[in-house]
């Protein structure tokens, strides 16, 4: 009896000692089992039923966070899309709360004295690609904020599977599970696993065959510079094609707008060298053809060589009288005094931007020093040049002036530019296509390049370009001893603002010098130019080209 009542009250000492240790490993925070319930419908749809059963009396609040974003390599990542959360304990609602955060959607419920709780959800996007075929692809254990000593779960499926793989343990594991298993022909695969620590996952993988499940992944592509200019072979292919039918387009356009009419066969020089006696010639102008108008028709544009030049064409015609006034030392800058020779004693053959530019460099009964002309003429300039450009037009050189032409065209590669502008903005931002962002650009810049070369001259115009073409070889090759004696003064000023123009013009200057017979000072010698009283023809060079420097930059200055 002693031993037995000795043996009856071990056992209850143990009893005690147990129930005194037990409440202490099931203490708050933790769940016995966790029991998943899942169907995937023919759709993709999955619809889940989580069964957390406490450990003792259940924790003041249960936490469970759902990650509804995977990354991906590639600047991607993979969107899950949660619905219809909700729990339940012991077959009745309790109150619940659902907050979203960036990629984490979290769930808090305060199961008072429940003994379970029952969290449904429904997961759009489980469905994924995997090498083309369907595979669902979920943690069906995330984020507890439980420990659980057992795990299970059953994931009912619509037809055959390829295989099964689980994974559990910390975030991104690639442990095993404890086992799963499923039949073959078997449409509800299980899973289970434990214990598992607090925030833990058990991640599920089903393969189908390809079509017997809809894929339905949703995957978000994030923006980088990599991404946006991308080299896969569509963007890049896109943008390469791009280029070359937008170059072939704007080489086309060039030929069919922007090319000269062929001149007709008789091509007839704008002045020549005509003979007037045995080892003779004087230079003719033939027409009314100015050195403004050559340099024009040239290249398409008013210079400022074509200003001067007509400056000293008008000077050598007898309408102006360039003058250099002697300087204080021989560091000091030079200056000209501009005088217009009275209207009744200068030629009438003014064309109207002749008039123009004297009225603006030499007004009437005034003398205008070079030094002062920057704020007198600074709005009249381009009046000049207008004129110009109008009587391009006017002689049938040109169809419309070649600057009209040349703003036309840049306009309209301005609007292409700034489109394109946009369009790539947007493409870098929203698409992997930018580099055929950079194609428009291109293109529009080459709009813009092609553009400055669309003025297209006429016949008549390609004719008198040919010409030129003829004069400028004669005003670098032909001698220029054989003016006829007495005139060589007059008739080689009468060359040299065309060759200002052509080229050629330090030849015909040396001419000039040669033509010097005597040593005395030639101040007044030509009819055009004066220099101060101790100046010589020898001079003439330097002067002339101090001169054209000088008013290029005077009337061109802003």
């Amino acid at each position: 009896m002693l031993a037995a009542a000795a043996a009856a009250a071990g056992v209850l000492l143990l009893g005690q000692v147990v129930g005194g240790v037990v409440p202490t490993a099931h203490a708050d925070g933790a769940a016995s089992t966790v029991e998943v319930t899942s169907t995937l419908d023919s759709k993709g749809v999955l619809k889940v039923q989580e069964k957390i059963t406490f450990s003792g009396s259940a924790p003041a609040q249960v936490q469970q966070s759902f990650e509804t974003s995977e990354s991906l390599i590639g600047n991607r990542s993979r969107e899950f899309d949660l619905s219809g959360i909700g729990v339940t304990a012991d077959a009745g609602t309790i109150r619940s709360s659902t907050s979203t955060d960036g990629d984490l959607t979290t769930l808090r419920f305060a199961p008072g004295s429940a003994k379970t709780a029952t969290v449904s959800y429904t997961v759009a996007g489980a469905v994924i690609s995997n090498g083309g075929n369907p595979t669902l692809h979920w943690r069906f254990l995330q984020g507890l904020s439980l420990s659980v000593r057992s795990f299970t779960a059953v994931v009912n499926i619509p037809g055959n599977f390829s295989y099964v793989n689980c994974t559990s343990g910390p975030p991104n594991t690639t442990t095993p599970c404890s086992s799963f298993s499923a039949g073959v022909g078997s449409q509800s695969p299980t899973f289970s696993d434990g214990p598992r620590g607090e925030g833990e996952v058990v991640a599920v993988e089903i393969g189908f065959p390809a079509g017997a499940v809809p894929i339905t992944e949703n995957i978000k592509e994030h923006w980088s510079f990599a991404r946006a200019f991308s080299v896969k072979p569509l963007p890049l292919g896109l943008a390469i094609g791009l280029l070359v039918l937008g170059g072939i387009g704007l080489l086309a356009a060039h030929r069919r707008i922007g090319r000269d009419v062929a001149p007709s066969d008789e091509i007839r020089k704008p002045a020549d060298f005509v003979p007037v006696g045995e080892g003779q010639s004087e230079f003719r102008v033939v027409g009314d053809i100015r050195p403004g108008h050559i340099g024009t028709v040239v290249d398409e544009r008013v210079d400022p060589i074509d200003v001067t030049a007509s400056l000293l064409d008008l000077a050598v015609r007898g309408h102006v009288l360039i003058t250099e006034l002697p300087t204080g030392s021989k560091y000091a800058r030079t200056d000209w005094r501009l005088t217009r020779t009275p209207a009744d004693q200068a030629p009438d053959d003014l064309r109207p931007f002749e008039r123009v530019l004297l009225d603006t460099v030499a007004p009437a009964g005034e003398g205008t020093l070079v030094s002062e002309l920057g704020h007198k003429v600074s709005g009249s300039v381009h009046l000049v040049q207008s004129e110009l450009y109008d009587e391009m037009v006017e002689n049938g050189w040109f169809q419309r002036r070649p600057d009209a032409t040349r703003n036309t065209w840049t306009q309209a590669a301005l609007a292409g530019l700034i489109a394109a502008a946009v369009i790539t903005a947007l493409l870098v931002i929203f698409t992997e296509f930018g580099l055929v962002g950079i194609a428009l650009i291109l293109l529009a810049l080459g709009l813009m390049f092609i553009g400055q070369e669309m003025p297209a001259r006429t016949a008549q115009g390609s004719a008198l370009l040919a010409g030129l073409g003829a004069l400028r070889s004669d005003l670098l090759t032909t001698p220029t001893d054989r003016m006829p004696p007495g005139r060589e003064l007059s008739e080689l000023s009468e060359v040299l603002p065309y060759a200002v123009v052509l080229g050629g013009a330090e030849r015909w200057l040396d001419a000039i010098v040669a033509a010097d017979d005597d040593d005395e000072p030639d101040s007044e010698d030509l009819s055009w130019y004066h220099g101060p009283s101790d100046w010589q023809l020898a001079d003439l060079p330097h002067s002339l080209r101090n001169f054209i420097v000088t008013v290029n930059g005077t009337l061109f200055s802003r």
